[in-house]
């Protein structure tokens, strides 16, 4: 890093915490910059500079990692568990750095999770202001009519809160079952199973499929790879452009 930075996002792209909560870490006083207590979140700093937080160093990664990952379920999206769970990190073996999940999915939700330790790029992705869209596929007991899908789509009363607008398709027809895609913009708490069960469908199986128009494609269960260039600026891109 040759030019200058400011100091927040100085702390997000080292991954001490997002950028928000860094300019709370700074307005604390917790932050040193070449030994003297920095409060100002106009500060500016570069490589050369020393940063500490807590008194400990910190720095930025010199390498970005961007990856994709077929969660299975059983996995937590945390980079650990105090209850000793498997955690979605314990599935990239040997990769280096402090790779950590953007956004969650339930521990018995599978499908398409991003990780990585660039902060700006985690921001985007998952700030709700961002409106990035998340595509699932909800395997449901019964059939939803156009009624329950209306209602999806203009949202449901969940904790006591309505859903964004959504985009909601029966795209597969069973005996007794069915699967529902399902599109929204936000990540509250187990949402998509409680906005279908607000309508009268149980869901049995949950994938996450999609994120933009970043796909899972052949990518099997419990495995990763490297997101490439193209895919990057897709979700970098489309952070900001897609509305209601």
């Amino acid at each position: 890093m040759d030019n200058e930075m400011r100091l927040q996002k100085y702390l997000a792209m080292a991954n001490v915490a997002s950028r928000r909560a860094s300019e709370k870490i700074i307005t604390d006083g917790r932050v040193k910059v070449n030994g003297k207590i920095v409060t100002e979140l106009g500060t500016k700093v570069t490589d050369g500079d020393e940063v500490e937080v807590d008194g400990k160093k910190v720095q930025l990664e010199k390498k970005k990692y961007y990856i994709m990952l077929n969660k299975p379920s059983g996995y937590v999206t945390t980079a650990s568990d105090e209850f000793g769970r498997n955690t979605v990190l314990d599935l990239l073996g040997d990769v280096n750095g402090r790779i950590y999940p953007v956004g969650r999915l339930d521990a018995d939700t599978e499908g398409l999770l991003i990780l990585t330790n660039d902060g700006d790029f985690a921001y985007t992705l998952s700030h709700p202001k961002h409106n990035v869209e998340k595509v699932y596929h909800a395997y449901v007991n019964g059939v939803p009519d156009r009624f329950a899908l209306s209602k999806l789509e203009n949202g449901v009363i969940i904790d006591g809160v309505r859903t964004r607008k959504a985009k909601a398709d029966v795209i597969e027809v069973g005996k007794n079952s069915s699967v529902v895609e399902i599109k929204i913009k936000e990540g509250r708490n187990r949402q998509v199973r409680k906005m279908l069960e607000a309508v009268g469908h149980r869901v049995m199986h949950l994938q996450r499929v999609a994120i933009s128009t970043v796909t899972l494609g052949n990518l099997p269960l419990g495995k990763w790879r490297h997101l490439n260039d193209a895919e990057i600026k897709i979700l970098v891109g489309n952070g900001g452009k897609n509305s209601d």
